[in-house]
């Protein structure tokens, strides 16, 4: 039997980012008004954190919103007609559904349908892995431009008097309009996971065990002492690789966008990548918190709000989180 010949689907042999949009939470929240359930201070939190305030949504603002309103930015900035998006991806741990994912919706509500859409969940890392499938599907053919959002609702699966995770959690949506280009605007990702620590940040319970009254809902704890060591030696080792996969070195980068964790890991990674003072480094934790899979975009946005020389520049952005993973990448900023 002779096997019919298919035809195979190819792209074009580079893409890049267009453009960004961001929507933070409506509230800012400053650290006097969590220190107390959890005993603490101002200055403990900003010690351990460089968090001063956070921004966290009201109660009627879900992730989808948010997710929604970035992604219209990020179209409208990009030149690109959203009948033209035929890829939604929205990287989130907090769709308060299982189903239907934040993407369908999202691609409804700003004119993308039918578009290809799914959510994925790779915590904090999530906005670099949807970039890298996004960057991949654009050059197979399987789609001509896709919008790649990261988007979070934490404070819904926040416990208030936990000293492990709550008082840095933030509420916000980065989206990225990514698509083919005449130069390599996005570098081969180095990406991976180890299940092995899979108890060091997550959630405290099931949703089956709240349901039958066994557990209280669900929210976020961490090991701070293992992510942090975790975070400070292992990725630095990922953002190397990730550079020199790129062909460049820390030089040739204008700016660096690490996921937004702690003030402290950003500062020990500039440390370890030995960055020259000409790379610009996102802080945006500093009145932002932390958004898992929102801080990249969200830092990358008010970077190029503050730093519009930065366009152009090449970025080295690096998520890592629950799971554990993490995900780096090169990008040419839009």
């Amino acid at each position: 039997m002779t096997t019919p010949h298919l035809t195979q689907a190819t792209g074009p042999a580079h893409t890049r980012i267009y453009a960004m949009g961001a929507a933070r939470g409506d509230l800012i929240v400053p650290n006097d008004e969590l220190v107390g359930p959890i005993n603490s201070s101002d200055e403990w939190i900003q010690q351990r954190t460089g968090i001063v305030t956070r921004t966290r949504a009201s109660a009627n603002v879900l992730a989808v919103d948010l997710a929604t309103a970035a992604a219209a930015e990020a179209i409208e900035k990009s030149g690109v007609p959203a009948s033209d998006i035929d890829l939604v991806m929205v990287a989130t741990i907090s769709n308060v559904q299982q189903t239907p994912s934040i993407a369908a919706v999202v691609a409804d509500r700003v004119g993308s349908n039918p578009a290809a859409a799914y959510d994925l969940n790779a915590a904090c890392a999530g906005y670099a892995y949807a970039v890298a499938q996004a960057d991949a599907l654009i050059r197979a053919g399987a789609a001509h431009y896709a919008l790649v959002i990261g988007a979070e609702k934490l404070s819904d699966v926040v416990d208030p008097t936990d000293r492990s995770i709550s008082f840095l959690l933030g509420d916000g949506a980065g989206a990225a309009v990514i698509g083919p280009s005449d130069f390599p605007g996005i570098s081969a990702t180095v990406w991976g996971s180890d299940g092995s620590k899979a108890d060091a940040v997550g959630m405290n319970g099931t949703l089956i065990e709240y349901r039958d009254g066994e557990a209280e809902w669900p929210t976020l704890r961490q090991e701070g002492q293992t992510v942090f060591r975790w975070a400070v030696w292992e990725m630095a080792k990922v953002a190397k690789q990730a550079i020199e996969g790129a062909g460049i070195t820390v030089d040739d980068l204008s700016a660096f966008i690490p996921h937004q964790a702690n003030m402290r890991i950003v500062d020990e990674f500039a440390k370890q990548l030995k960055l020259p003072a000409s790379v610009v480094i996102a802080r945006d934790i500093e009145s932002t918190g932390n958004t898992s899979a929102a801080s990249i975009p969200l830092a990358a946005h008010r970077l190029l709000q503050g730093h519009p020389e930065l366009s152009g520049g090449l970025a080295l952005q690096i998520g890592f989180g629950a799971g554990l993973v993490f995900g780096a990448q090169v990008v040419v900023l839009p």
